[in-house]
């Protein structure tokens, strides 16, 4: 997933950190040169090692879970867990690949850091699939996806060709596609149960938990080795995992 590193003695760093993280872009040009160097300097060692663990996983669960959704014969079970795993093996692939390499080209950097970013749309809206085709009526079906691959697509778009966008441009689209949930709980609750809904709660509150903790920046025990950034990576893991269970729930 992405980060802010700190730490950095470049002026384009300094003047960074004078400006609300909440105003600035994502990819401008001198903050991606300070980061490229503060990340081959400071970066904790362990960093992405969680989401590296996490792809691996999901590969293994995947090759589970779409083979018995094709097994159990519902209709749509078989693609929408494909979709599912497809896009969750995407996200953790990417944001390994993104922060265990030491990028020496700040370009490089630059787009690894777009396609870390535009990874959590697609896997929100591919989290939604299963949920959507398994446990809602179609019609509601359809409305759930439209609006979750039209923010997806919107949000794509945004981190890969205006990425310097203010980040209250950008948080507003995961806040709208995270919670778009919350309007059709009654639905999933008629439609895949207690359990599934706890858990698909269960999983969004850590995932919150997770953001707040990468926002303030703490707990930062060991800098070097284990700081706030892969305590954000252990609870959206953890949260995946909830999430995953509860598709697990749905298709059985």
């Amino acid at each position: 997933m992405s980060e802010t590193i700190t730490g950095s003695a470049t002026p384009a760093a300094a003047a960074d950190e004078e400006t609300p993280e909440i105003l600035r872009g994502d990819d401008d040009l001198p903050q991606v040169l300070a980061d490229t160097v503060t990340e081959m300097l400071h970066a904790p060692s362990s960093r992405g090692a969680i989401h590296l663990v996490c792809a691996a996983v999901a590969i293994v669960a995947g090759a589970a879970l779409v083979p018995a959704a094709w097994l159990v014969g519902r209709p749509n079970a078989g693609l929408a867990t494909f979709v599912y795993s497809v896009t969750i093996i995407g996200m953790f692939s990417v944001s390994a690949v993104y922060h265990r390499v030491h990028w020496k080209s700040p370009g490089a950097r630059k787009w690894m850091k777009r396609a870390d970013h535009s990874m959590i749309f697609l896997f929100i809206a591919g989290s939604y699939t299963p949920l959507a085709l398994l446990a809602m009526p179609p019609d509601t079906a359809k409305l759930v996806l439209t609006i979750v691959y039209s923010g997806a697509a919107a949000g794509v778009a945004l981190k890969m060709f205006w990425p310097s966008a203010p980040r209250w441009v950008g948080v507003p689209l995961y806040l709208i596609l995270g919670y778009t949930a919350i309007f059709f709980a009654g639905v999933l609750l008629d439609g895949a149960g207690l359990t599934v809904v706890v858990l698909l709660c269960a999983g969004a509150v850590l995932y919150n938990i997770g953001a707040v903790l990468y926002g303030v920046r703490w707990p930062n025990p060991w800098p070097r080795t284990f700081g706030y950034h892969e305590f954000f990576h252990a609870f959206t893991a953890v949260a995946a995992a909830c999430h995953y269970a509860a598709i697990w729930l749905v298709v059985l």
